[in-house]
């Protein structure tokens, strides 16, 4: 089984709970990492930072994930190794939810400036 940590190195963690090896490194908040929660079935985790931002991130490699963020931009991530591959700006105030389309090719965010 596995453990996420949040930390005030701006990192969320994924750990092997029984052999207390680090499994993943998840990059991209700004401030404190102060909460992290798995999704029930355990293929999503969510960390919450004093960035004032809540990402979502894929649990299992080779997948992107994408973040809306109260600095007006969406964030391409890769899951595996928590780097950011693409930062889309465009939107005049703060990004309030964010998804990709069926086959993963596009995302489609929508803000309070109202447009999506």
């Amino acid at each position: 089984s596995r453990v996420a940590s949040a930390s005030p190195d701006e990192t969320v963690r994924v750990w092997d709970a029984a052999s207390g090896k680090e499994l993943q490194k998840l990059e991209g908040h700004i401030h404190f990492v102060n909460g992290v929660a798995f999704s029930g079935d355990g293929s999503k985790v969510a960390s919450a930072s004093t960035d004032r931002t809540v990402r979502i991130w894929d649990a299992a490699s080779g997948s992107k994930v994408a973040s809306a963020s109260t600095d007006r931009t969406v964030r391409i991530w890769d899951a595996a190794s928590g780097k950011e591959l693409q930062k889309l700006e465009g939107h005049t105030a703060f990004v309030t939810g964010v998804s990709f389309s069926g086959d993963g090719s596009r995302v489609a965010s929508a803000s309070r400036d109202k447009t999506v």
